[in-house]
Order: C-alpha cells, then sequence, then structure tokens
C-alpha cells in the first residue's frame, strides 16, 4: 500500500514594495489568505473584550507612549515613507511630526468623551425618571489605510479607535505598508495589550476578506470604487469613508495674489497631487486671471522636482507607471477637446512635470473626474453663481478653498458650495488634526478628525432609571 504524501498548505501570496523613483525593491511581503484574516480578526475580539474596561488615563498613556516612539523613530520612518511613497524627504519628516500630534491629540480627546443627562418628564409616565447617555467601545474597527499618507492616515483611524476602548486591525495599501507596518510594531513597544492591534498585508482581497469579517466598524480611506466594493462586503457593519474629492480653489479679483498662487502651487504639487483635498480646479476671476496666471507660471518654472531623498527637492514622483500614463492619458484628452498647456505636460518614467494646463472643458476626464497628479487645471469665471454652480455639479464634495476678502462672496460660497469644508484665504488641502474632516456625495460617509471621530467609533448608550 502507498502511502499519500501529506498535503501541503498552499503558498502565501507575496507582492514586491518598490521605490517608485528609481524602482529599488524595498521588501517583499506575503499577502494575508482569508483564513489568516479571520483569525486575527478572532483575536482582535478577544483583546477588545479585555480593553473594553480600560479607563480614559490608561488609553491616553498608551497613545501618548506610542507617540513617544513615534518620535524616537520620526527619521527613520520619515526615510521610509519617502522610499516607499515616493514622498520628498521633506514632506515625510512632516508626515512624522504629524502622526506625533495626531496621536497625543487622540489621548488628550479619550479624556472628553463625555455624555449627557437628559431629564425625561417632558413625556406622560416621565416624571422623576432620567436619561444617562453615554459612549461605549464598538468593539474590532478595521482600518483600511491608502498609500499618501501611509502613517498619519493610520494615526488617523488608531488614535481615535483606541480612545474609544476598541481594537484595530489594519490593512495598509500594499503600495506603501512598511511605514504602517513599523508603526503596529510600536504599539507593541509601547505596551499595548496582546492583539489589540494587530496588521494584515496585501491588496483588494485581503481587504475584502477584512470587510467580510466580523468586525464592527469599517473605516477605509480611498478611492469610490474601492469603498463601494467594501461598504457592499461589510453588509449592515457601519462605515467611515474617505473617498476622495475633485477640490477647486477660487482665486477672486480682489484676492491676495501672490499668496493664492504659492498656495495652489503648494497644495497642487505636495506629494506630486496625490491629495484627496489637493486643489484640483483651480478658478481665477478674469479680471485677475492674466496677472495671476504670470506668477503662478514664474512659481511653477523654480518648483524643482526630482529625487525625493534630497532635501532640496520639492517634488517627488507619482507612485507608479499606470498613475504616471494616467495623468498623460488626461492631459492629451484635455489638449484635444481645447485646452491650453501653459506649462509642463512631460514626464520621465514616474516623474510628472509640474503642469498648468488652461481653458479646460468640464467634460474632460481631467475636470469631471478626480485627478491625482501634479496638474492644476485652470477655468476663467466673470460669475461667481456660475462657477458655484459648476462645482456643485461635480459628484464629489470634499472641501474648496476661497481667496477673497470679501466677506459677501464669502458668505455665498461657504453657504452655497456643496462641500464637507471650505477653507478661506487657504487651499482646500489645509487640515488640523482635530477639526471634522470629510465630505459629502461620492466623497465620503462620515468623518474623521480626532474629536469626532472618537464619537465616530463609540456606540451610544442609554440608561433611563
Amino acid at each position: 500500500m502507498t502511502l499519500a504524501a501529506p498535503a501541503r498548505a498552499p503558498r502565501a501570496a507575496r507582492f514586491v514594495v518598490a521605490n517608485p523613483f528609481n524602482g529599488a525593491v524595498l521588501s517583499e511581503l506575503a499577502e494575508a489568505s482569508e483564513a489568516e484574516v479571520l483569525a486575527t480578526v478572532a483575536r482582535a475580539g478577544a483583546a477588545a473584550a479585555a480593553f473594553r474596561g480600560s479607563t480614559p488615563y490608561e488609553r491616553r498613556a498608551l497613545l501618548n507612549r506610542l507617540a513617544e516612539l513615534v518620535e524616537r523613530d520620526a527619521e527613520m520612518l520619515a526615510q521610509t515613507i519617502s522610499a516607499e511613497v515616493g514622498k520628498t524627504i521633506t514632506e515625510a519628516r512632516g508626515e512624522a511630526r504629524r502622526a506625533q500630534n495626531t496621536l497625543r491629540l487622540s489621548g488628550d480627546a479619550a479624556t472628553f468623551l463625555d455624555g449627557e443627562v437628559l431629564h425625561c418628564g417632558i413625556v406622560s409616565g416621565g416624571k422623576d425618571r432620567q436619561a444617562v447617555v453615554t459612549y461605549v467601545p464598538t468593539g474590532v474597527v478595521a482600518a483600511i489605510t491608502p498609500f499618501n499618507y501611509p502613517v498619519n492616515l493610520l494615526c488617523h483611524k488608531l488614535g481615535p479607535a483606541i480612545a474609544a476602548g476598541n481594537a484595530v486591525v489594519v490593512k495598509p495599501s500594499p503600495k506603501a505598508p512598511l511605514a504602517a507596518d513599523h508603526l503596529v510594531r510600536l504599539t507593541r513597544e509601547a505596551g499595548f495589550p496582546a492583539d489589540l492591534v494587530q496588521i494584515l498585508h496585501g491588496g483588494a482581497e485581503p481587504a475584502l476578506a477584512l470587510a467580510r469579517a466580523p468586525i464592527d466598524l469599517l473605516s477605509f480611506t480611498g478611492g469610490p470604487q474601492a469603498g463601494l466594493a467594501l461598504k457592499r462586503a461589510s453588509g449592515l457593519v457601519r462605515c467611515l469613508m474617505e473617498l476622495g474629492g475633485n477640490d477647486p480653489l477660487f482665486v477672486l479679483s480682489d484676492a491676495d495674489l501672490d499668496a493664492a498662487a504659492a498656495t495652489a502651487v503648494g497644495h497642487r504639487f505636495e506629494i506630486a497631487g496625490q491629495s484627496c483635498a489637493a486643489v484640483k480646479k483651480l478658478y481665477v476671476h478674469e479680471a485677475v486671471q492674466d496677472e495671476f496666471t504670470e506668477r503662478l507660471l514664474a512659481l511653477v518654472a523654480d518648483h524643482r522636482y526630482g529625487d525625493p531623498a534630497e532635501d532640496a527637492t520639492q517634488m517627488g514622483p507619482v507612485i507608479d507607471a499606470a498613475a504616471a500614463a494616467d495623468l498623460a492619458a488626461r492631459l492629451r484628452e484635455a489638449e484635444a477637446a481645447g485646452a491650453r498647456l501653459l506649462a509642463g505636460g512631460t514626464a520621465q518614467g514616474t516623474l510628472f512635470a509640474p503642469t498648468v494646463i488652461a481653458d479646460v472643458p468640464l467634460t474632460t476626464r481631467l475636470l469631471a473626474s478626480e485627478t491625482f497628479g501634479p496638474v492644476l487645471a485652470m477655468r476663467a469665471f466673470s460669475s461667481l453663481d456660475a462657477a458655484m454652480g459648476e462645482v456643485n455639479a461635480s459628484e464629489f464634495g470634499l472641501q474648496a478653498g476661497i481667496f477673497t476678502n470679501d466677506h459677501a462672496a464669502i458668505r455665498q460660497l461657504s453657504r452655497g458650495l456643496q462641500v464637507g469644508g471650505v477653507m478661506v484665504n487657504e487651499g482646500p488641502d489645509f487640515r488640523a488634526e482635530h477639526v471634522p474632516f470629510g465630505g459629502i456625495k461620492r466623497s465620503g460617509l462620515g468623518r474623521e478628525g480626532v474629536r469626532i471621530a472618537l464619537r465616530e467609533m463609540s456606540e451610544t448608550r442609554v440608561v433611563i432609571d
């Protein structure tokens, strides 16, 4: 009789993490299987049950300790972010600083997760009764993060989740998983209970498996297509989703043109234009169009792009060759439709030149959908109502920026624009870590920002006696 060889478990699929600037292989990781996802979530459930009774003091201490370790490892994290994302080293160091702030603010917020007491005497039979409203942990939070801010956006999920008393299962982008992986290792060094924060690697399949697993809340940052697929997979699980934007910057006739031009360049070309709230559409009043464009192009011409590891570099590459090809295709379509290329438009591999293009028709993909790359698409306007109507017709509604000192115009835009946030004399990409951040329509569900996210990641409990 011949004995059959023992069955071998299938080898885990592996993927390569590469530097988008020079193609150097940084690491090779195993993609989590569905069985691994389920086992991880089960461990997280047990950890969440044990952590429910923790005090705000204990949660704050853990988050502050983690912030101290991020500060200790800030340069190493910045070097990792720069290598895997293609961010300039200056941008990456800034992200590491912001991540520390996000964690500390989350710890502070843990001590102010206050409830309230409501009298019940306004209904028949409610005399001498009162309702005590409190917030309790939701359980297991799945945190699925994008490539563009691999540490700080993770902290925006992890920090409030821990502050609210939850466990976290992290699934970072396969394009930039290494800094996130280090952050999760730091949670163990910081003294977080075993399995309270765990990480899974891979692409769409592990993400969908995580959404289908017995989690209690799904927090996702990415594109609307992926968000919809995850929402369908997660069923009735509560979802917080930031799904991108097609964000305008309005430059009115009385604007500080130097400040507006500097902001447009700084916000659009940061991370090579790969930010959800970056300036995507630049609306310039026709009275200042020529003067503004001249100042803008002078700044663009001086914007240094190249090797992100060099301190002098102001802009690095886009994330991969597919992203660069998509940008080139969008520009060709816009030019064919009548747009005028004023600067840039060229690429060397993933390094795409800072680009300005004017008179872009609304029907082009460059304006009609979110363009992730260093392209400023300009439109002149004379009627603020008409320009606002164009913006409101978009399927996105994340944030908007306005440059003006005209109070009436500020009121008109801030009340009329269908977006989640309006920044006055600032670009749409401005964000403070504790302030609510998110959008409407296809831009997402719920809000991030430490204080509001703490409530979003908690369950409301009412006790009436």
